[in-house]
């Protein structure tokens, strides 16, 4: 009989007691590692992940919109607004939410696309894309525009299309003062201008509202799922800038722009002398900010020439580049002459030279270092022997080289840094350039005055305009530089200042005395009609000082070969107790305009009409002298219906002369009409029963004459003569470069002319 506890070959054997336990301690083994595993994941998904995770669960149930808060607005020095947002709509369809509520894509399509002017072929192509959500059609679209959509969507009961607030960027005054406000981007982030460099301030914080999806991805119905976060407006910015001033230059400048043939723009800068604010800053050519991406209609078709698409593009894009470049600010310039205010100030404070100081011009003087016979004045035979004063109205570089080197290189370049030459202004917008001068190692080389020399008169360095302005503003207020400006003050939607600007004074360069004496010297450049070189600045019933500037494009001439002038001019008002300090840049004016290119031909005539309509706008009283009462033009008084005789003595009184036409007592009609404005000595045609001939007269050809020739040519026509610039001082001198009306056209008798006028002499033609 078999022994039952004895294996059978072949057969199975019962799990012992070792065995059993091995298995037990794999299978704790394999558990642990399991959940060592599993513990190590879950650590990946709650701890390290866990933002990642969180995200995308959020992504998954929630909805996002955000809400513009509203971009703060940009006020000039009175309050006037420059810019400032509204409220607009952007439209935008949910690809995904047209396909699950079974909507036409066609209809859709074709009618955003007749209401919003968007392609249809383009709208049809975002239906398409049925994952999508979120598509936009179109930004910023107004609202009367947002309501048809509207309409449409609330007829058809339309899901998939959506309409969302936005707001838009406005800017009232179009294209003035469009390189300081500057222009936002379809996201309202300020591209130039305040816009960019305060855009921080004026952008505020945006708000959300947060609002649970379903699964379809569709928003949950009831407000609980919703959660809204206020946004916070942007701050208020209120500028220096003065939009009647800023008109004023920019009307006057882009006159010049027009009559001188200016090729490569111009700018103007005008800057409260006593508080550094900057009451206008122009570079042309201007832009509209509410549309900044158009170009000139005449830039626009040149650029249509072209049948390559790229090269189009590329031509585009360089013009709105070249218009949105801010010449005040961003160019540096070599200033000619009107840098040697600063150096006769140098010498005057250092004590080096007086008022009544003599310098001989021989027309050429040579310097240490020198290679040929030395350096030229403007005038090659010379100005002889001639005071401080002189000096300056003659614009004389060899007098300058004198009254340098008197000065020192050393401390004329100490004078160079104090005056700010070696640093930026700070002013508030980006993009400003700094300058150019020579290392001090090579400026103070005793052995090599050439450097001093050439920069005594404003050559071969380079500066920018608003460091020039703030310099000049520095010689004639008192001697103290301040620190130009153009933000005034910051404030929130409540009116709450946050910050506040006030007149900061970075040093004291120059003496009250010394400052006293460069004002009558500057006012002498301009109103003295002889010595003078500054003389068609002239504004009568004003005193204003100023430097004529004539420099070579040094940059340019170097990489061309092409000889280019920047004429430019630096006014002061009134010379007695400034106020006001403009500088006008001309680059590149036309040689055959029939203007000579010269700072005195063409500058000082821009800043006088600038002078002109601004001065009475800050409340400065004329005090016309008898000279500018005799000379300057007048309104004709309204004469009819008085006796012939008494007509007689009021036009005596005026300086206006008279012809009688007809034998009546009783004057029934006049030439020209009242109140209009005419030449000094213009002869009035009295009707006394006599009635003015029907037949119209010609136009004749103005040009090259003097006012008053012209004056006398036309009265013999029973036409009359105004002028459009102020320089009337001298009618005997002032020559006229352009007319109102053009030569050959047929007028009635009684029409007035306007002219432009400049006086064609040796100093005012000079390029100094």
């Amino acid at each position: 009989m078999a022994d039952h506890n004895t294996p059978t070959p072949g057969g199975n054997r019962p799990p012992n007691k070792m065995m059993l336990s091995r298995t037990f301690v794999l299978l704790i083994v394999c558990g642990v590692a399991a959940f060592i595993v599993l513990l190590g994941q879950l650590y990946q998904i709650q701890i390290r992940k866990h933002d990642l995770y969180e995200a995308a669960a959020i992504e998954q149930q929630v909805r996002e919109t955000a809400l513009d808060s509203g971009r703060g607005t940009i006020y000039d020095r009175n309050h006037k607004i420059l810019a400032m947002s509204a409220t607009v709509d952007t439209i935008y369809i949910s690809p995904a939410e047209i396909i699950m509520y079974q909507e036409d894509p066609v209809l859709i399509s074709k009618t955003l696309s007749q209401i919003l002017g968007v392609e249809y072929a383009r709208i049809m192509e975002m239906t398409s894309d049925t994952k999508s959500w979120y598509k936009t059609v179109a930004r910023k679209v107004e609202q009367d525009v947002s309501d048809r959509v509207r309409e449409f969507k609330n007829e058809y009961n339309l899901k998939g299309v959506k309409i969302e607030t936005d707001s838009k960027r406005y800017y009232p005054y179009s294209s003035l003062a469009s390189h300081v406000v500057g222009f936002v981007g379809f996201e309202n982030n300020g591209l130039a201008g305040v816009e960019l460099s305060m855009n921080s301030q004026l952008t505020g914080t945006a708000g959300r509202v947060v609002r649970a999806k379903n699964a379809y991805g569709t928003d949950m119905l009831y407000t609980k799922y919703e959660d809204f976060y206020d946004a916070e407006d942007g701050y208020n910015v209120t500028l220096t800038i003065d939009t009647t001033v800023q008109y004023y230059l920019e009307k006057n400048l882009r006159q010049a722009v027009e009559d001188y043939g200016v090729r490569n723009g111009a700018a103007a800068i005008a800057m409260d002398v006593n508080t550094g604010e900057l009451l206008g800053l122009v570079s042309l050519d201007n832009f509209d900010s509410n549309h900044y991406q158009s170009v000139s209609e005449k830039v626009q078709a040149q650029i249509e020439e072209t049948e390559d698409e790229t090269v189009r593009s590329t031509l585009l894009s360089n013009a709105q580049h070249n218009q949105w470049h801010n010449k005040a600010v961003e160019d540096m310039y070599e200033p000619g002459s009107t840098f040697k205010p600063i150096t006769i100030a140098m010498a005057l404070e250092e004590g080096v030279v007086t008022k009544d100081s003599q310098f001989y011009c021989g027309g050429v003087f040579a310097v240490p270092g020198d290679t040929d016979e030395g350096r030229h004045c403007w005038k090659r035979a010379g100005h002889g022997m001639q005071t401080l004063q002189q000096s300056l109205q003659h614009s004389c570089n060899v007098a300058l080289i004198q009254i340098a080197q008197l000065v020192g290189a050393e401390k004329f370049y100490e004078y160079v840094d104090a005056f700010g030459f070696n640093s930026k202004t700070g002013i508030e917008l980006s993009g400003e350039a700094g300058s150019l001068w020579w290392s001090d190692s090579v400026f103070l080389d005793p052995y090599n005055q050439t450097q001093l020399a050439a920069a005594s008169f404003g050559q071969t360095f380079n500066i920018t305009p608003l460091q020039l302005v703030r310099a000049m503003s520095c010689v004639v207020n008192g001697g103290y530089l301040m620190q130009p400006y153009l933000v005034k003050e910051v404030t929130d939607a409540a009116g709450n200042t946050i910050t506040k600007n006030e007149p900061t004074v970075v040093r004291q360069v120059l003496s009250e005395e010394t400052s006293a004496t460069m004002r009558e010297m500057l006012e002498s450049v301009v109103g003295d009609m002889v010595e003078g070189t500054g003389k068609n600045a002239y504004v009568a019933g004003y005193r204003v000082g100023g430097k004529t500037g004539t420099s070579t494009n040094t940059v340019k001439e170097a990489s061309t070969g092409q000889k280019e002038y920047i004429v430019s001019f630096i006014g002061v008002a009134p010379a007695n107790d400034p106020k006001i300090c403009i500088l006008v840049l001309l680059d590149n004016p036309d040689a055959n305009c029939g203007t000579a290119v010269s700072g005195g031909a063409m500058g000082a005539p821009t800043v006088g009409n600038m002078m002109s309509d601004i001065l009475p706008y800050l409340g400065v009283e004329a005090d016309y002298s008898d000279h500018d009462l005799k000379t300057m033009d007048r309104s004709v008084p309204n004469l009819v219906n008085l006796s012939v005789a008494q007509a007689q003595q009021i036009l005596k009184a005026q300086n206006l002369s008279s012809r009688v036409i007809g034998q009546g007592d009783t004057v029934t009609m006049q030439l020209p009409s009242p109140n209009l404005t005419v030449a000094a000595q213009s002869q009035v045609v009295l009707f006394a029963g006599g009635e003015p001939s029907e037949e119209l007269e010609e136009v004749p050809d103005l040009s090259y004459l003097t006012y008053d020739v012209a004056r006398q040519r036309l009265g013999y026509l029973a036409l009359f003569i105004s002028s459009e610039n102020n320089y009337i001082s001298n009618p005997a001198r002032a020559v006229i470069t352009k007319q109102s009306i053009e030569p050959g056209t047929m007028v009635e008798h009684g029409t007035v002319i306007k002219v432009s006028m400049t006086t064609n002499d040796e100093s005012t033609n000079a390029r100094t």
